[in-house]
């Protein structure tokens, strides 16, 4: 597959122009106090799915032709990708089939269905979706959405960089989530061109850092899966996602699970913002770290708030 480039999320955001508003950016006062420095928070969360990957969902079938999306799509993902793709395919009248973990978030499950999807619950994990997606693809003819290889999503989600560094420019550091890595990939793809002097920084839970040991050594490496942050949630990293990070990406950190639901408290406390696991982990990599940053200027993605109630009481209660 390619490797996207500037020019191509410039063209993704031409397109998506007339199918999406661009989502707030704020900072706020008792974040900035409580982490020492100005914290520009990206509200992905406000996507009419609740996350930063209907981006790529509508980048990706607006290129289609009408033949392709007869053929329909098909999409394995623990919750938001799923969203994205039967978003984009209800929006261009495409079939769309999407296969959760067996044990999938209630939320997510119940919207994938409403937008007229046809749910599949196989496989205990992501990674165990993945291969029932692609056996149904390759038994329907339907066009297989890879989560993270596919270059229309990086440049489509790459767009909320975009927004972000026009809103808030100067900014000097921009903390983004890493799962499958579209999302920081279009991140440095946009920062490169727009705001060179910015350093991109991925984060990844640390009980599952397959993305984030891949690119400590240069080579694809599987590791375990052990997280309950679902939107980062994978244990085999993506080609095309670590080709662009290992060019631009500045630093990348672990956080724990324990350290993302406390970024999710503070960021429902100081930010009056309801994220899910993955939309805290890039302030939790910032509160890691926040000593380096300290009267600085920094961004971080809220990439979805699609929490489950489960979810949101485990947070309240800790």
């Amino acid at each position: 597959m390619g490797i996207p480039t500037y020019a191509d999320l410039a063209a993704a955001r031409t397109v998506l122009a007339d199918l999406l508003p661009p989502t707030p950016a704020w900072h706020y006062p008792v974040l900035d106090t409580a982490v020492g420095a100005e914290v520009w928070v990206k509200h992905e969360n406000a996507q009419p799915v609740g996350a930063f990957k209907v981006r790529g969902g509508l980048t990706l079938l607006a290129s289609f032709d009408d033949k392709q999306r007869a053929n329909g799509v098909v999409a394995a993902s623990t919750g938001n990708h799923a969203q994205s793709v039967a978003y984009a395919a209800a929006h261009f009248g495409a079939p769309c089939t999407i296969v959760m973990p067996e044990n999938a978030n209630p939320a997510k499950a119940a919207a994938v269905r409403a937008l007229g999807a046809h749910l599949v619950l196989e496989g205990e994990r992501f990674d165990d979706c993945r291969v029932v997606a692609e056996r149904i693809a390759r038994e329907t003819g339907a066009y297989y959405v890879d989560s993270g290889n596919e270059p229309a999503l990086i440049s489509g989600v790459g767009t909320a960089t975009i927004e972000l560094l026009e809103r808030a420019p100067d900014l000097d550091a921009l903390f983004v989530p890493v799962g499958a890595g579209t999302g920081v990939a279009g991140a440095c793809l946009a920062a490169a061109e727009l705001a060179p002097n910015c350093h991109v920084i991925g984060v990844q839970s640390a009980q599952a850092p397959s993305a984030h040991d891949s690119w400590r050594s240069g080579e694809l490496l599987e590791r375990p899966n052990r997280t309950v942050i679902e939107g980062v949630a994978t244990a085999k990293p993506f080609a095309v996602p670590q080709q662009i990070m290992r060019d631009l990406l500045h630093d990348f950190l672990l956080v724990d699970d324990a350290d993302i639901r406390a970024a999710q408290r503070l960021l429902l406390t100081s930010a009056h913002t309801m994220a899910e696991g993955a939309g805290a982990v890039a302030l939790a990599g910032l509160w890691s770290i926040r000593v380096r940053y300290a009267g600085k200027r920094v961004g971080v993605i809220c990439s979805g708030g699609n929490a489950s109630e489960a979810e949101l009481g485990e947070v309240l209660g800790s």
